[in-house]
């Protein structure tokens, strides 16, 4: 993770420390205190516990929403009667992405999704939810322009269901499944979200 033979010392004691105890158990002493250093020397790298736990998880949460975004984007500048039939394929490929980073940045992932209460971080998932809704209704317009009848839909019920998927997803990581397995997993998840989203948009016929 670093050069620096310090910093990496504080790296490793703080991802035991957050993995062991979540953010919010975590002792900045008790970091401190196995990393080996004093607290001013501490201090020379991090302001807080806070700018710690962002410098573990930071790089992994910035890349997989750089590339979360990529994809709606994508999809969304598609013309518009291609759309249809790419529904799925984008966002298919960016999951398979993900799970593929996410399991060669297996620590900072589980910082991120299991000891990020207390943090900004704690919201990362409901920020993908509110991200793919957007982008869900957006798609709605694009069936509607294209003469498509579509039902009207909730956007709470919208939240729930990417809600759903998305927490599915990581499940994967809070259980420590195995890659192959998760791989499965998380394939038949998204074709069953997809076929749902089919059916209550009325596109299944």
């Amino acid at each position: 993770m670093s050069d620096n033979p310090t910093l990496e010392k504080i790296h490793q004691t703080a991802t035991a420390e957050f993995l062991e105890k979540g953010f919010q158990g975590a002792s900045l002493r008790n970091i401190v205190k196995s990393a080996g250093v004093t607290t001013g020397a501490f201090y020379g790298y991090y302001s807080s516990k806070e700018a710690l736990f962002a410098a573990l998880v930071e790089p992994c949460a910035a890349a997989v929403m750089g590339r979360f975004m990529t994809a709606q984007t994508d999809f969304a500048q598609l013309p518009k009667e291609e759309q249809p039939a790419h529904m799925g394929q984008e966002s298919g490929d960016c999951v398979d992405w993900m799970i593929d980073y996410m399991y060669s940045h297996w620590e900072a992932f589980k910082l991120l999704i299991c000891c990020s209460s207390g943090t900004p971080y704690e919201h990362f998932i409901h920020n993908m939810v509110d991200i793919e809704v957007e982008y869900t209704f957006r798609y709605i317009d694009v069936l509607r322009d294209l003469g498509h009848t579509v039902p009207e839909l909730d956007r709470e019920l919208c939240h729930m269901i990417a809600s759903g998927m998305f927490e599915g997803m990581f499940e994967v990581l809070r259980h420590d499944m195995p890659k192959e397995r998760a791989v499965r997993f998380v394939t038949r998840l998204r074709e069953f979200y997809t076929a749902g989203w089919i059916k209550i948009m009325g596109q299944n016929s």
